[in-house]
């Protein structure tokens, strides 16, 4: 009775969605399924945005399927499923067989929009509204009412919304429920609303014109949205870098700078920096608070195993991304090399997670379902008297459920426990994990580098990977975390301007 119930909460929740079974013995998936995607994905040269299209097949790994034009099988028959159940069976564990269906949902799609990178506001400015049949109604294209108790909760004056603080003041639910209109008249671009109980609101042209934006524009402000360049060639050559001075000295343009090329490219170095951990943890600062985990907050470390894990030891590390074993894993990562004597090796190794994404989904759309939706365990326990566990899993690679948008990718094979399939379909997983890891270790996604004193890399956890190459002799590193939220809240003030978001607060 259960899954009926979610099936039918799941089916009214998406316009013409269709309810799959994906492969477990133990519970059903309902997802949303869109017949044909077309997929954008922003590279780092100046050409255009290449379209990948593909369509959900019916019957991802029948031999003999049958297909009309609009569909066609994602992969071979002899790969895939089938494989993986004479696997599953070998073994003797389960002897259900696997569905031979597997449908890529609307919200696994690897979807990098562009977007400007100087745009103060990335929606319509204005919309003009009047009022019809006792509502407010667009008379720009919107169509649709905007609900009255929905305007009344929503009036931005300042007795319903602290001036500063941009908090409510107003008790939402003292609020008549049959709330109406008493009489209005136009000002300027907007409207002012008189109500039934005697409040008086004003709204701008704007504030409808926010209001009715869609899914993907909301969330362009709310995540601080750049065009998003993927990683070619160019990008290793040319790494993006700014200079430590301007930053030193509180330029805004500078620190404007160093965050934009972050979130566009995924990292940026900070050259010329003095060589002693003061400089680079004035850095940080300046981007938002130092993250405190259990290993402290600002670091400054060698290979002594103070902390009890891989990164304070010489051996190589394959890339990864940091703290997937925390239910929200750190946003910004710095790293600087303080000085390296008696040895050599230690070379850093960067990876773009969004541009392997986009490989995965190219070459193989299943696999990339399978990591975009199996939740995936980790924990961090070390130390001493600490077992640190997310409060529940979570998928490799993780979406923006409103607009498809790839926001974070969580991988770290060390850190990792249990996957959250049952024993009779763990090769599912383990299948689509490993043409992940051989993209992740082809050559042309690889960046290695030897960093050096006076450099500080500043990486973006959510995308990037990283990892290093074993050394010799003593290192000193130091370094620290930044939450995503702070300094994506950083970049978006700089970007935007503070009046720009903040008048977005109540609509992204």
């Amino acid at each position: 009775m259960l899954h009926r119930a979610l099936a039918r909460k799941a089916f009214t929740s998406v316009r013409h969605a269709r309810s799959v079974r994906l492969a477990t013995v133990q519970r059903k998936y309902i997802c949303p399924l869109s017949r044909r995607t077309s997929v954008q994905i922003e590279s780092a040269s100046c050409e255009p945005a290449a379209s990948l299209e593909y369509s959900p097949s019916e019957e991802a790994v029948a031999p003999d399927a049958q297909f009309d034009g609009r569909r066609r099988p994602l992969q071979k028959p002899n790969n895939g499923l089938r494989q993986t159940e004479r696997r599953s069976n070998e073994m003797g564990v389960g002897s259900r067989q696997l569905p031979t269906r597997v449908h890529i949902p609307r919200f696994t799609i690897f979807n990098v929009r562009r977007y400007t990178t100087h745009a103060k506001s990335p929606s319509r400015v204005h919309m003009k509204v009047d009022v019809v049949d006792g509502g407010v109604r667009s008379l720009d294209g919107y169509n649709g009412q905007f609900p009255n108790f929905w305007l009344r909760d929503n009036c931005q004056c300042t007795d319903c919304v602290h001036p500063v603080t941009k908090q409510r003041l107003l008790d939402t639910f003292k609020i008549p429920s049959n709330i109406s209109i008493a009489h209005h008249e136009a000002e300027g671009d907007g409207i002012c609303i008189h109500w039934s109980d005697e409040h008086v609101s004003h709204y701008p042209g704007s504030f409808f014109a926010n209001a009715s934006r869609n899914a993907q524009d909301r969330a362009s402000m709310r995540q601080g949205h750049q065009r998003l360049r993927l990683w070619d060639p160019k990008t290793r050559d040319n790494p993006p870098s700014i200079g430590y001075t301007s930053l030193d000295k509180n330029d805004s343009d500078a620190l404007a700078s160093l965050l934009r090329k972050i979130r566009e490219y995924g990292f940026c170095y900070v050259h010329d920096t003095p060589h002693e951990p003061e400089a680079t943890q004035k850095t940080l600062e300046r981007i938002a608070f130092i993250r405190q985990t259990h290993y402290g907050g600002f670091y400054d470390f060698t290979a002594d195993l103070a902390s009890k894990d891989t990164a304070y030891t010489n051996i190589a590390l394959e890339a990864h991304t940091d703290t997937t074993y925390f239910s929200d894993p750190a946003g910004l990562q710095a790293f600087h090399l303080l000085s390296h004597t008696d040895g050599e090796g230690g070379a850093s190794l960067l990876v773009d997670g969004f541009k392997v994404a986009a490989d995965l989904l190219a070459e193989d759309a299943n696999a990339y379902q399978i990591l975009s939706e199996v939740n995936v365990h980790a924990h961090a326990s070390g130390n001493e008297g600490i077992s640190i566990q997310p409060y529940k899993g979570f998928p490799v690679l993780q979406h923006d459920p409103a607009t498809g948008q790839l926001l974070q990718v969580r991988w770290n094979n060390s850190d990792r426990s249990r996957v959250e399939l049952d024993l009779a379909h763990q090769n599912l997983w383990y299948d689509a994990a490993r043409k992940w890891d051989a993209l992740l270790k082809k050559r042309e996604n690889e960046y290695w580098e030897q960093l050096t004193p006076g450099r500080i890399l500043v990486f973006d956890n959510w995308r990037m990977l990283h990892g290093r190459s074993s050394f010799t002799g003593k290192r000193r590193i130091c370094g620290g975390y930044v939450n995503r939220d702070d300094w994506i809240s950083q970049h978006k003030m700089l970007e935007y301007g503070s009046e720009s978001v903040l008048n977005h607060v109540g609509t992204s």
